[in-house]
């Protein structure tokens, strides 16, 4: 079980100017109290293609962080047009919103997000030097891709399991192979699913693996639509906490993570890829 969940996210700005500022309105529940700070951190895509343009656009420190819930505001810089292809300044691209404890990534909000001019003319006859004043950003909200990952927090009950458990016994066990092995060389029937896939079950809270970089990740986490309610208001969190099964392997799930203020983004399909107060009157503190 996670000792810090991630409640809600609220883009504040949306859509907004290339260049503004990216602003997130971000709610937490934090179950025990933390030795350390929270780092969270906005990284922008800049390309399909190669990881070497993403950016990332802004890092902070936040605690001490009171058990609760808590909310805080999120600002980041706009991305820097000299790292981006001139070719990938307009259209789909991903935005990373991620949170670490002790350098263990243990949560990831991804959002697809369309960058087009403000007028029906320069977007049918773009010109081949991007006029950035005209270009306007779009955050698609409302269904952004969230991935957990099982990590160790403060004590060492709480690290994941990182291989099965020892069985020194299993060598004086009977073969099962009498049992089952005709039947798996007969092929079998698939229970849940085509072969090779995980069976989906619903309601089930997904857990993933050790995190990859932002690049190997942006494919995977926006890959599908859908989309599960998350109310980002302290009221009702507290009773309705989210339970997390310990596992391997990656999982995605999409979530509403409030209103977001997104206005007709289309689906994408182009790319893949400050203090706060606690609800609890304390201050959290952020670096």
């Amino acid at each position: 079980m996670s000792v810090v969940s991630l409640l809600g996210v609220k883009v504040l700005n949306n859509p907004a100017a290339f260049s503004d500022n990216y602003r997130f309105e971000i709610t937490f529940e934090c179950l025990e109290q933390l030795q350390k700070d929270l780092e969270w951190k906005l990284t922008y895509v800049g390309s399909a293609t190669s990881s070497e343009h993403d950016q990332d656009l802004d890092c902070l420190l936040v605690g001490p962080v009171p058990v609760g819930v808590n909310k805080f505001i999120f600002e980041a810089d706009p991305p820097d047009l000299r790292r981006i292809p001139t070719s990938e300044i307009l259209g789909v691209t991903v935005i990373l919103l991620t949170c670490s404890y002790d350098g263990r990534e243990f949560v990831r909000v991804g959002y697809y997000v369309n960058n087009e001019y403000d007028s029906d003319e320069l977007n049918a006859d773009p010109p081949a030097k991007p006029i950035i004043e005209r270009v306007q950003r779009n955050v698609l909200a409302e269904k952004p891709r969230v991935t957990r990952f099982a990590i160790k927090w403060d004590s060492e009950e709480s690290a994941p399991a990182e291989y099965p458990p020892e069985q020194p016994d299993a060598d004086t066990l009977d073969d099962d192979e009498d049992a089952y092995g005709a039947e798996d060389d007969e092929g079998g029937e698939e229970v849940d699913g085509e072969p090779g896939e995980d069976a989906e079950m619903e309601g089930g809270e997904d857990i993933a693996g050790p995190p990859k970089s932002a690049h190997e990740k942006n494919q995977d986490e926006m890959s599908e639509a859908g989309s599960e309610d998350l109310e980002a208001e302290s009221s009702g969190s507290e009773e309705e906490d989210i339970e997390e099964e310990e596992g391997e392997g990656d999982a995605d799930e999409d979530m509403d993570m409030g209103d977001g203020g997104d206005k007709g983004a289309p689906e994408p399909s182009a790319k893949s890829h400050s203090m706060g107060q606690s609800h609890s009157g304390d201050t959290v503190m952020v670096h």
